[in-house]
């Protein structure tokens, strides 16, 4: 698919996608005419990316760990140094402390839609006028 067709099944517009690709997120085929192809598979990469950029993760992070998310899973990194593991490590746990903050925030919201519920009056119909 060229990627105008990507940028409608992802939502992410077209220079964004160039952007991902200057990043090495994704690596698009060329046809001979120049033109970008892409698979299937990058609808899922470009969801996989939006996703993490929305957790907080930064494009360079992101690349290290693009290849953990492929399936079959095959995990070889051969300069993982205890710097890149720490960082990753480091960056793990943050998007655990989010995804906490973020499941108590909707287990509250829960409780007050509940709340609002239990004690909003009851919608009478609407009556004729004059009756």
């Amino acid at each position: 698919m060229r990627i105008g067709e990507l940028s409608r099944l992802t939502g992410a517009s077209r220079r964004l996608l160039r952007y991902y690709e200057e990043q090495g997120l994704i690596v698009p085929d060329r046809s001979t005419n120049g033109y970008r192809e892409y698979d299937e598979r990058y609808v899922d990469r470009v969801q996989q990316i939006r996703g993490l950029l929305a957790a907080g993760l930064p494009t360079r992070i992101i690349k290290q760990i693009l290849p953990c998310l492929d399936k079959p899973r095959s995990i070889h990194f051969p300069d993982a140094t205890p710097e890149m593991l720490a960082l990753l490590t480091s960056e793990r746990d943050k998007l655990t402390e989010r995804i906490e903050v973020l499941t108590r925030n909707r287990d509250a919201m829960t409780e007050y839609f509940a709340e609002v519920e239990q004690h909003r009056a009851p919608v009478e119909p609407d009556r004729p006028r004059g009756a």
